[in-house]
């Protein structure tokens, strides 16, 4: 039976991920490093994982040495979810960011060279945010990394490490740079469940600027899968490589505002349109070929059919996300030191 670590699986991707890997591989044992910020929950784990032997979870941070070191040398597979994710709230409280993104990889990446002897392989999760608005359409992972807020810098920043490491000290890692992603468990600070559950409780839908900002919108277990994919591939393939996780469908922020008020059966006259934030990332639209070629991947979800579980999801745990509700608006800080809610 082999260890899995993931540090970030209380989260949203990661639980997803979590959930994936219980269910389809019954010869893993999971462990999770988890600090339960605002955005994780022991609750997103399925009380039939968290009650099974072969499940353990760990209440610390990335930035715990000892605790990181001593997970790392049970383990021979390493996931790192664990990160800062929300754009509009690195833009006020931007430090956090670069000392768990940043200063948290470098903890982990410490243990892996540790723990060389025993390490299969380090997956490292990245974000597209790194690329900035397209130079080029689709996207590729040549693109040059132009991070436009301090969240994507300090992914940026993580990326880089991680590839440095590979060079240096030859780990065996890849680094696997997801676009938008989307799904049950995602917290109300992020577009798409702030939208759904707008719907549910009668309130207008908030749009930054004209919604004409854009993106590639990918289904949670879609990356779940791709990180499986990652995780079984042939070493000599993968190694020092990375991958975008992408669907190929550019939808703007307005498109999905539409396709969710037409799921609910209203009308849009439940927009409220606001000034658009800055650091904006005008479009992402993701080239996933390489993955294709080598890991064999391919989205299993349209977004209309990943929307559909979305809202279901929020349908039928109303208890667990009612939580955040005061958590959905965020404190930007304007340049003239102004504090606006987003």
């Amino acid at each position: 039976m082999k260890t899995i670590l993931i540090t970030g699986g209380a989260g949203f991707i990661g639980s997803n991920f979590v959930e994936y890997l219980f269910m389809k591989y019954s010869d893993y044992r999971i462990l999770i490093l988890d600090s339960l910020t605002y955005a994780g929950d022991i609750e997103n784990i399925h009380p039939d994982i968290r009650n099974s032997d072969r499940f353990e979870f760990w209440y610390g941070d990335v930035n715990n040495l000892d605790l990181v070191s001593d997970l790392v040398g049970r383990s021979e597979i390493v996931v790192h979810f664990a990160a800062e994710t929300h754009v509009a709230r690195s833009l006020y409280s931007h430090r956090v960011f670069f000392t768990t993104d940043v200063l948290g990889t470098q903890s982990v990446v410490n243990a892996i060279v540790k723990f060389s002897d025993r390490i299969e392989r380090f997956i490292h999760i990245s974000t597209s945010e790194v690329y900035g608005t397209a130079l080029y359409e689709p996207m590729d992972e040549n693109h040059p990394l132009n991070p436009t807020s301090p969240y994507a810098a300090a992914k940026a920043g993580a990326d880089r490490l991680v590839s440095s490491y590979i060079i240096a000290y030859n780990i065996p890692a890849v680094i696997i740079r997801p676009f938008n992603n989307y799904g049950p468990r995602q917290h109300l600070e992020k577009v798409t469940p702030r939208f759904i559950t707008s719907c549910i409780l009668g309130e207008p839908l908030t749009i930054h600027g004209d919604g004409s900002a854009s993106r590639d919108w990918v289904y949670a277990r879609d990356t779940a899968k791709a990180i499986d994919l990652a995780i079984h591939a042939p070493l000599d393939k993968v190694s020092g490589e990375v991958f975008n996780i992408g669907t190929g469908e550019c939808l703007s922020v307005l498109e999905i505002a539409r396709r969710v008020i037409k799921a609910f059966h209203l009308d849009e006259k439940t927009f409220d349109f606001i000034p658009d934030r800055f650091g904006q990332v005008q479009k992402h639209f993701a080239s996933y070929k390489k993955a294709t070629d080598i890991l064999g991947y391919m989205p299993d979800f349209s977004f209309d059919e990943g929307l559909k579980c979305t809202i279901q999801w929020y349908l039928e745990n109303r208890t667990i996300w009612e939580k955040q509700l005061s958590l959905r608006r965020v404190p930007v800080k304007a340049k003239d030191g102004t504090v606006l809610w987003y």
